[in-house]
């Protein structure tokens, strides 16, 4: 007997085909080696993936041998071997994934004129008999083929369905429709599955597959435009990462299929808890950046610097958010401290270091907040606490970095010194050297500060232009499996760089701290609590 609703009963399971390690190494500025393709798959495979496309056997021996390593290791994913229509291909690919517990070959060949005129230089018939041929060839091996007929939106309808049902006839059981070019818009994608779906003979056998390229912007749309034209299958990239502009974000086509899944009558099998450490994985690995606004996985995703939204969102979180970032391993963040901000924002971010103050107090607070916000736009926690303690005369940080020196050069070590103050005013100094002017530094705070957490993230960015321009750091560290993350500006990137570890190091003992506090004081209420019981017995 099951507890689902009728609803629930009748959604469509869509598959997630991720090729990020394939499609998505191909960005120009992406790069990934062997070694690191599998550390990326195992995370990918913990995300729940559907299907795994690792790479390009046939391209070069590193990749055939990622492909192969996969394979042989993530035995709980289907793989696939991604193989033009020729025979060295497949068989690189049939050997690449013979480990494989679940395997695909996936089959491409070009079907628009353009494609087949200037790329191919091949007549519609001589790419049919390609496709026919190959695909018979590839089901000696696997009883699973993806057939992809490329550039399938600037295909017109009439031979796209002969192409698919000529492959469908040959042995394929996934037919694929890429948007290869991102050329198309929504209503067009929607009405090419429903149309290929109705009229290709054989369309009831198989299952049918979206891959969209960003181009024009709207890979998510014309994805979500295929789901509701019949296909069951979405292929995507972490970060929507890829050729060009790119390919159909994951983290975004899964998080709108969640939030909308009534209305789109569809679900995934992705852990949403995962979607961020996944994020971050691959931006790492791959050395690609992410947009501060790109939806969901961006910095400013979850953000909120106007006063107006700040207030809504501190007396309820569905006023201006419509998912959970926390839900997806966000951590939480939401609201940035700005000229825009108020003092009911500014209060609630010093009660999370548990700093209380007088109305008074808040005055002087705020009216040095304003005059550092217009100047920088942004003020950060560590400026926050700074100016709360000059307004009260108090320190309210446990350490604070007085000093720091740096010696870096060509033909020596990078030596550098710092002096830190702790909370009863007693300056320290140390000194470290490392290959790099950072190291050295982080080397004499770990130093300084005993709980300093590991060193997880660094992201630096220019805030202005010309010789004077500011630079923002953002440092993440780890502390007892938990986050903390510490910001600052300065025109010194490697200073900003070291007073944002002090400040995600503050964080760290600070919150910590309260925690310990509260758990004492729970623990004391509950000792109250329990002694009336015990005299009454």
């Amino acid at each position: 007997m099951t507890n689902q609703s009728p609803i629930e009963m009748n959604k469509n399971r869509i598959q997630i085909f991720d090729t990020t390690l394939r499609d998505g190494e191909q960005s120009p500025g992406a790069a990934v080696d062997s070694g690191r393709k599998i550390v990326i798959a195992r995370q990918l495979a913990k995300l729940g993936i559907d299907v795994i496309e690792p790479g390009f056997p046939i391209s070069s021996p590193g990749d055939f041998a990622a492909v192969q390593q996969i394979s042989r290791e993530l035995q709980n994913v289907e793989i696939a071997g991604f193989a033009r229509c020729m025979r060295p291909d497949i068989d690189a690919a049939v050997r690449a994934t013979e480990d494989a517990a679940r395997r695909r070959l996936h089959l491409f060949i070009s079907s628009s004129d353009i494609h087949l005129d200037f790329q191919m230089r091949k007549s519609r018939d001589q790419v049919i008999q390609m496709a026919r041929d190959m695909i018979s060839y590839g089901k000696q091996f696997v009883d699973e083929i993806e057939f992809s007929a490329m550039d399938s939106t600037r295909t017109g309808h009439e031979f796209l369905i002969t192409m698919v049902e000529a492959a469908i006839e040959a042995g394929a059981t996934i037919i694929n429709m890429p948007d290869t070019t991102g050329y198309a818009m929504p209503h067009e994608i929607e009405e090419l599955f429903r149309t290929v779906r109705r009229e290709a003979r054989g369309a009831d056998k198989v299952r049918f597959s979206a891959h969209c390229h960003n181009d024009l912007g709207m890979a998510v749309a014309n994805s979500i435009a295929a789901i509701r034209g019949g296909a069951t299958q979405v292929e995507v990239t972490v970060n929507g990462i890829g050729e060009r502009a790119g390919n159909c974000s994951l983290e975004e086509l899964v998080m709108a299929i969640e939030t909308r899944k009534e209305a789109l009558q569809a679900e995934t099998g992705i852990v949403q808890a995962e979607i961020f450490n996944t994020s971050r994985l691959v931006s790492r690995t791959m050395r690609f950046p992410i947009a501060f606004n790109k939806p969901i996985v961006g910095r400013n995703a979850f953000q909120h610097e106007s006063g107006i939204h700040q207030d809504g969102l501190l007396k309820n979180r569905n006023t201006f958010e419509i998912m959970d970032p926390e839900a997806m391993g966000i951590p939480r963040s939401m609201i940035i401290l700005g000229k825009s901000s108020g003092r009911h924002a500014i209060k609630h971010r010093l009660s999370e270091y548990g700093i209380q103050v007088s109305d008074d107090q808040m005055q002087g607070i705020y009216e040095r907040f304003i005059e550092i916000a217009d100047v920088n736009k942004i003020v950060t926690d560590s400026e926050l606490v700074r100016i709360t303690g000059e307004a009260t005369e108090t320190q309210p940080d446990p350490f604070v970095l007085v000093d720091l020196q740096v010696v870096s050069g060509t033909q020596r070590s990078r030596v550098a010194s710092v002096t830190v103050r702790d909370s009863v005013g007693e300056e320290r100094s140390y000194s470290a050297v490392g290959e790099g002017p950072l190291e050295s530094v982080i080397r004499c705070i770990q130093q300084a500060i005993p709980n300093a957490g590991e060193f997880e993230d660094l992201e630096l960015h220019s805030l202005s232009t010309g010789e004077g321009a500011y630079g923002e750091a953002v440092v993440t560290t780890v502390y007892e499996d938990q986050r903390y993350r510490g910001t600052a500006i300065h025109k010194d990137i490697v200073l900003a760089a070291a007073q944002a570890y002090v400040a995600a190091c503050n964080q760290a003992i600070m919150s910590n701290s309260r925690k310990a506090e509260s758990g004492t004081t729970a623990a004391g209420q509950a000792g109250q609590a329990e002694a009336p019981v015990q005299s009454a017995g």
